[in-house]
């Protein structure tokens, strides 16, 4: 097998759909994610992001289309996709009863870390993400921001070149919610990692994001934030939601109720 061009986008999504059964989640999806560039999958719920990442992510097998990380086609070449690879699910996977070490370092051996390079790169990390300081202090004493951060330490121990992120603030105060984003765009800037981040959050996205806007399983726009804004003659990202999905963002629904 010929290895993928080293510069082979971090992922590529071509004309993928997904059904269960007579209900359509994704429609002839399409969507790049470059190396070294924060890009947002911008959608309600229900848009289907949640499914995409899990096509990515092989827990679905995708029947349409392609999917390729760094080059990997995830269906015909799982192995190498999902090595280069690196998630945080909406749900949380940290165990509360173990320390924050604990939990890197066992999921670190599932792919086949020894113990004494997975203590390493792990305080490495910690250090990167400003927890340091509480790697021995047992996981339910963290916030809800700083398991968020330790699921972040946790995805980026093998060293994966893609990283997806789906609604890793939902739930969490504003403090908190730009201690991620922080955390997660230095990664983007130093490490020159691809990074998906699902969201609803208009406030998240930056002018010079690469933005993709899912809206009931099928693309509206792909482009930077700047330029989605520019094209859709309004002044900002949530602006040009509206205008290209005719539907308010979910915080304004609910104060409105």
């Amino acid at each position: 097998m010929t290895a993928p061009a080293s510069d082979s986008p971090a992922l590529v999504v071509e004309g993928v759909s997904h059904a269960f059964g007579a209900r359509k989640a994704l429609s002839d999806v399409s969507l790049t994610v470059p190396r070294g560039r924060f890009t947002v999958l911008l959608g309600l719920n229900g848009a289907g992001k949640t499914t995409l990442f899990s096509l990515v992510t092989r827990l679905y097998g995708n029947v349409s289309g392609a999917i390729r990380v760094c080059g990997f086609d995830v269906r015909r070449t799982p192995r190498p996709a999902l090595a280069r690879l690196g998630v945080v699910f909406q749900s949380r996977a940290i165990d509360s009863d173990l320390t924050v070490m604990e939990n890197l370092v066992y999921h670190a051996a599932l792919h086949g870390i020894g113990g004494r390079q997975a203590r390493a790169r792990a305080m490495q990390m910690l250090e990167r993400t400003g927890l340091a300081d509480r790697a021995r202090d047992r996981a339910r004493t963290l916030s809800g921001g700083q398991l968020r951060r330790v699921e972040i330490v946790r995805a980026m121990l093998h060293g994966p070149e893609l990283l997806l992120l789906d609604e890793p603030t939902v739930g969490l105060d504003v403090g908190a919610r730009q201690a991620i984003l922080t955390a997660v765009r230095t990664l983007v800037a130093e490490d020159g990692l691809g990074v998906l981040w699902a969201t609803h959050l208009m406030d998240e996205v930056e002018p010079e994001d690469r933005v993709v806007v899912l809206h009931k399983g099928v693309v509206l726009a792909e482009d930077s934030a700047a330029a989605i804004i520019a094209r859709t003659g309004v002044a900002t990202i949530r602006d040009a939601f509206v205008a290209l999905t005719g539907e308010r963002p979910v915080a304004e629904r609910e104060a409105a109720a």
